[in-house]
């Protein structure tokens, strides 16, 4: 059984303006969250500025956010790392916290072999039992995993069970669908192709647009999932605006530039991430205004 059917949302760290976790406001968001009919909360990946954030910090927000949800949906707690050391404890430790999921990007920097990464994140799946989603995302980590690397880990590791998906690459997601005989969870890491990838057996999305929509992200998969394709694709077409804008600089300053702008006030982003340059206020604030979700 999948970790959780449907969008997730790969929800945003709020800071005070000292830089500290602001937790009154993320008990908020994850309230709001649940309200909007989010499927699941995916917590310190990178649109929770988990690289900036240290392991101490990782610790307690994911130990917070599952006391926060208490079960309501699952949390998928972000562990990855390009050490695999510290990933098994930082992934033991969100175990211990009561995840329900784990996220484990592919290591950066270092540029495993395929070899390397099959060796890494069976290291750290073994070192826990609950459920474990690979993730992919080339264009961040400089690693591409080829479709039979994911595949043979799914197969072979129990507890691995399926990959977020952010390469935007289709012919190769097609493949794994393939190779695993769609016997495999597969997530669209990118909100413009949530349709498409369930499509091909997809199991739903890992959300940035959920954040400032949750229930519209949702209705796209729920849509899908009782055959209405018709209306969950022109949803998915009626948010490409809006996900462009959130899209229009490096993730996540748009959408905590657009969260602000709906007055929920999640605080700054941590440097090296800098505030939005005007223009592209203006041109996200525009494409809020369009979609409703900003007077």
């Amino acid at each position: 059984m999948a970790i959780f059917e449907g969008a997730g949302v790969a929800l945003i760290t709020p800071f005070k303006d000292n830089g500290d976790v602001n937790y009154e406001k993320l008990a908020e968001l994850v309230e709001e969250q649940i309200a909007g009919g989010t499927d699941a909360i995916i917590v310190c990946g990178t649109t929770g500025e988990s690289a900036t954030m240290t392991h101490e910090e990782d610790d307690e927000v994911i130990r917070f956010v599952c006391r926060q949800v208490n079960h309501r949906i699952p949390v998928i707690a972000g562990t990855g790392s390009n050490c695999t050391r510290e990933a098994v404890k930082k992934t033991i430790a969100a175990e211990e916290s009561g995840a329900d999921g784990l996220l484990l990007v592919t290591p950066y920097y270092n540029k495993a072999t395929q070899n390397g990464l099959i060796k890494h994140f069976t290291e750290i799946a073994n070192a826990v039992k609950i459920p474990v989603l690979l993730y992919h995302i080339p264009g961040r980590t400089g690693v591409t995993m080829k479709p039979e690397t994911i595949v043979k880990l799914c197969k072979e590791v129990p507890n691995i069970v399926g990959v977020k998906e952010a390469s935007g690459n289709f012919s190769a997601i097609a493949e794994i669908m393939h190779l695993a005989g769609g016997e495999i969870d597969v997530y669209s890491g990118n909100d413009d192709q949530i349709v498409p990838l369930l499509s091909l057996g997809g199991k739903g999305v890992i959300s940035v647009l959920s954040n400032v929509a949750p229930q519209q992200t949702h209705e796209i998969c729920a849509s899908y999932f009782r055959g209405d394709v018709k209306k969950s694709c022109q949803m998915q077409l009626d948010a490409i605006p809006l996900i462009n804008a959130l899209f229009c600089e490096v993730n996540p300053i748009p959408v905590k530039a657009a969260m602000n702008m709906m007055g929920k006030e999640v605080g700054p982003l941590r440097m090296p991430l800098t505030e939005m340059e005007p223009e592209n206020q203006k041109r996200l604030a525009q494409a809020m205004r369009e979609y409703g979700i900003l007077k």
